[in-house]
């Protein structure tokens, strides 16, 4: 088994929230529970789940995102400059609930640290290697598209995009100066850009969906310039994980997956449990010497992947990228949101168990 991320059998990141911690987050919103009683709730929590996921046998573990509401919009409030509003675009299958959409409402700059503290604590108790999780900078434009975007306030794109990157770039070394060796940043657009639905959400926002997969990794690429030495740097993408639902339905498509694959990650986390992500012929287009970490368990339903059939879409994908340069994952994180997916905490745990299991005997 491999000892540097990405790791043969790794995660997404986010994990069912305990009901004690959905109910203490529930009544800080309210004012029922002072923020000092909530972090040491929060505290215990991820606590617990990290010692979980190292009984297991994983060797990157998470704080499960247990201080998040929504695995990106927390994140992007943390920054000067954007704020959030109702929204009223896409909607995830099946679901009415719609989340809200990061707005500019000034210049961006990382003034003050950006959840740095949530990785410090989960360095702190983690005996194994500590990932920490953070969104791309496309959605921070995704929904609202350059229209989103004040003329009052940017008006030439190329300033937004500059001080945006900046922002990340300053979070990023302040995560690396924490201890962080092991960074994830998760970006729907990757698969979301194949999907009709998607393309003309684009272009109603001023956006050539054609060209927009270069912009987003351009975007990744300027946040990730001069990265501090020491940390691997992943990135995940999936079609959409709310409530156990989807937004985007169709494969991926070449020229996108070509885009992303020019940024600057050293692995890619990509979704392939189900009939919407397509086949693994694209991975051809992988470049020498990176990995992709196979999404294969979902995290949507709590049936559990039979180890044989795991291993024979592994064998599948291997006869387009060498063996070596695979790992297994879970296809996304099990609670996107704090709602959680439709699964139970012992449906979740057999899953990253079972990642585990087929991991060791692939590559072990």
């Amino acid at each position: 088994m491999t000892r540097s991320p990405p790791f043969r059998a790794d995660q997404v990141g986010s994990l069912l929230r305990p009901p004690e911690l959905r109910e203490a987050r529930a009544k800080a919103k309210q004012g029922e529970v002072p923020a000092a009683a909530l972090a040491e709730i929060e505290d215990r929590c991820i606590r617990e789940a990290v010692a979980k996921q190292e009984a297991i046998g994983l060797e990157a573990v998470t704080d499960g995102e247990f201080r998040r509401d929504w695995w990106h919009l927390d994140f992007l409030a943390g920054f000067d400059g954007i704020g959030l509003k109702a929204s009223t675009a896409l909607k995830f299958q099946g679901v009415d609930e719609i989340p809200p959409t990061p707005t500019v409402t000034g210049r961006i700059r990382a003034t003050r640290p950006n959840m740095v503290g949530h990785f410090a604590f989960l360095k702190s108790v983690a005996t194994k290697t500590a990932k920490f999780t953070i969104p791309s900078p496309s959605m921070a434009h995704m929904r609202g598209g350059t229209n989103g975007i004040s003329k009052a306030i940017y008006p030439d794109p190329a300033e937004y995009w500059a001080d945006l990157g900046a922002a990340y770039r300053a979070t990023i070394a302040a995560l690396r100066a924490a201890g962080c060796t092991y960074l994830q940043i998760d970006d729907v657009t990757f698969s979301y850009l194949a999907d009709d639905k998607m393309q003309a959400l684009c272009r109603s926002n001023g956006d050539d969906p054609a060209q927009l997969h270069r912009t987003y990794a351009d975007a990744i690429n300027l946040a990730l310039a001069g990265r501090p030495p020491g940390m691997t740097v992943t990135l995940h993408t999936c079609r959409g994980n709310f409530q156990s639902t989807w937004m985007a339905e169709q494969p991926y498509d070449a020229a996108v997956v070509e885009s992303m694959f020019s940024t600057a990650a050293d692995a890619y986390f990509m979704e392939f449990d189900s009939a919407r992500a397509g086949g693994f012929d694209v991975l051809r287009l992988l470049p020498r010497g990176k990995k992709v970490v196979l999404g294969l368990v979902t995290t949507k339903f709590g049936s559990l992947e039979s180890k044989d059939e795991l291993k024979r879409r592994i064998d599948e994908a291997a006869k387009v990228v060498p063996l070596e340069n695979l790992c297994l994952s879970p296809q996304c994180g099990f609670a996107s949101t704090h709602h959680g997916n439709r699964l139970s905490f012992d449906e979740q745990w057999r899953k990253l168990e079972r990642v585990v299991e087929v991991a060791r005997e692939v590559w072990g």
